[in-house]
């Protein structure tokens, strides 16, 4: 019998072999261990559950997923988003992240507000993304004094093309749901009162076909993906563990704290 809570994910059966996942951490819907691996741990038992051809993934609040929250008293990310202990050791919240991208059913976002850094990472692990007018996409890390992860070196490219990834990274600039669809970050453009039951319609529509061959098919589309944002990862991790330990990380997260240009050293 399926679960209907892993931690903060709250799954209710749909109609038509649709399960939603419901990030249930409002307004902000912050990222940290406990809740990657929650998910991945939900997506395992639909794996197996034929009751489930699709998810929709959502997020109850202001923001789909706002990453993680550094806006705690002494400025560090809170709960075990940077937990790596050296610079060899895989971060944590990334295995559970390379577990997402092995899972079998198909996967559709609904994405309203902000989807940012790690959370924007959460978001390009699904199949498809449905967008709407608030919809923000943030790539932000050079703005915190540290470099992408939850595999987003792969994934983004892969859905936008270097070029546009690139221009993503380096600025750290905002991307709106308009221009999200324009780049191929998104597949839909709705409006906010509409992202969820889109997102819904576009799952069922999926989830009407033939489940083996949904299934062999997203193995065949995807293949090699997990291996590839496993790789990603490893280097990810390795070079924000040392990143964040710099001054201009701590300058980077103040500065976005106090929505103001970072005064960097290099140092």
């Amino acid at each position: 019998m399926m679960k209907e809570h892993y931690g903060d994910i709250k799954v209710t059966q749909l109609s038509g072999f649709v399960v939603q996942c419901e990030i249930d951490r409002p307004p902000n819907n912050f990222f940290d261990l406990t809740l990657i691996r929650d998910m991945a741990d939900c997506f395992d038992d639909l794996d197996k559950d034929l009751n489930c051809r699709a998810i929709v993934l959502c997020a109850n609040g202001k923001h789909f997923c706002a990453g993680a929250n550094f806006s705690t008293p002494d400025q560090t990310a809170e709960g075990d988003v940077l937990a790596a202990e050296s610079a060899d050791q895989r971060n944590p919240i990334y295995q559970e992240a390379v577990r997402l991208f092995g899972n079998k059913k198909p996967v559709v976002a609904a994405v309203q507000g902000a989807a940012v850094g790690g959370g924007l990472g959460v978001a390009m692990m699904a199949d498809f993304r449905v967008v709407c007018e608030n919809t923000r996409f943030t790539a932000n890390f050079v703005k915190l004094g540290f470099t992408p992860g939850f595999g987003l070196t792969h994934t983004l490219p892969r859905a936008i093309g270097v070029q546009k990834s690139h221009l993503m990274f380096y600025t750290g600039r905002r991307l709106n749901g308009e221009t999200a669809l324009e780049w191929g970050a998104a597949d839909i453009y709705t409006t906010a009162e509409n992202v969820r039951d889109r997102a819904v319609e576009l799952a069922t529509e999926i989830a009407e076909n033939a489940p083996l061959a949904l299934i062999s098919l997203r193995e065949q589309l995807r293949a090699g993906l997990q291996e590839a944002v496993q790789k990603a990862t490893d280097i990810e991790g390795r070079e924000q563990f040392w990143l964040t330990r710099t001054e201009d990380h701590s300058e980077g997260v103040n500065a976005v704290s106090e929505r103001r240009t970072g005064n960097f050293k290099g140092s």
